[in-house]
């Protein structure tokens, strides 16, 4: 696998087709390393040994393996907080399996951390579902913790102050965040520069990805995903944080639209406009 460079430019993509071509079309973007998603319906059995023979073909670096669920609607935030992660009750066992199934794919893989999107944190630490997935996430870590792994938490649906006192609550050395700015904007949770001051002694890995905050006349919307530098994130200001804060991993770019051909295209471009800030 390469020697990655400090702020080296990756991509975020997802298993479901053939490895090897999966791989060389992202390597295609110019890129030399990425995350995969796992879709929650995808059969793991039998996967991790052809998706390391694919990655060491093409000389190609995982940083992190994201874990979905089935289930999961993203199409506005009461959606999101019904369907999405580790909060709804009926499926977190369920996830919780699957999490560790993931996790068991990662380290036959040789990737160092996993991730995933574990819904919107209660406030209140006496909530019942707030504890429920605190010692969650408590499970998870150990077990991740047995591969040498991370376990990354995406940011955007709560504010950082909430974030960072899960973080305390939880416990676990090898708690991370994956810092996603764009989702800061989409759920209306706070400014992502700021947070990304705030919640810096945590962060592993980061998405670069841009959007506009939610329309103020409609109650529950999600913002709207934008190409790379052409949202409110301020990439320019971005990438100059992460320097200030000293990050050193990759910038992986999302960008998630159902046409490919125009995600390729704005993955493309954003490539281009990650190199003349870094």
């Amino acid at each position: 696998m390469p020697d990655l460079k400090p702020l080296e430019i990756g991509v975020m993509f997802w298993a479901g087709r053939d490895p090897l071509e999966t791989i060389r079309e992202v390597k295609g973007l110019g890129v030399r390393c990425g995350q995969l998603g796992i879709p929650g319906d995808l059969d793991l059995d039998g996967a991790a040994e052809a998706w390391k023979q694919a990655l060491a073909a093409e000389d190609f670096t995982l940083v992190t393996v994201f874990a979905a669920y089935k289930g999961e609607d993203y199409a506005d935030i009461p959606t999101v907080q019904r369907t999405v992660g580790f909060i709804p009750p009926a499926t977190r066992q369920e996830r919780e399996e699957r999490t560790y199934a993931v996790s068991d794919f990662a380290a036959a893989v040789g990737v160092p951390g996993i991730a995933t999107h574990i819904g919107f944190v209660p406030e209140d630490r006496s909530n019942p579902d707030y504890v429920a997935v605190r010692d969650m996430v408590r499970r998870v870590c150990d077990h991740a913790a047995k591969h040498g792994q991370t376990f990354a938490l995406e940011t955007g649906q709560e504010p950082a102050r909430v974030l960072l006192r899960f973080f305390d609550d939880v416990g676990r050395d090898n708690l991370r965040i994956n810092f996603d700015p764009a989702n800061m904007i989409l759920y209306g949770t706070g400014d992502p520069i700021e947070a990304l001051g705030v919640l810096a002694p945590h962060i592993v890995s980061v998405h670069c990805k841009d959007g506009d905050w939610p329309p103020k006349d409609v109650p529950g919307a999600l913002g709207t995903e934008k190409p790379l530098g052409q949202g409110s994130v301020g990439i320019p200001r971005f990438i100059a944080k992460l320097k200030e804060i000293g990050y050193q991993g990759a910038l992986n770019i999302e960008r998630e639209v159902p046409d490919q051909a125009q995600r390729l295209a704005d993955i493309r471009a954003a490539v281009e406009l990650l190199r003349s800030l870094v």
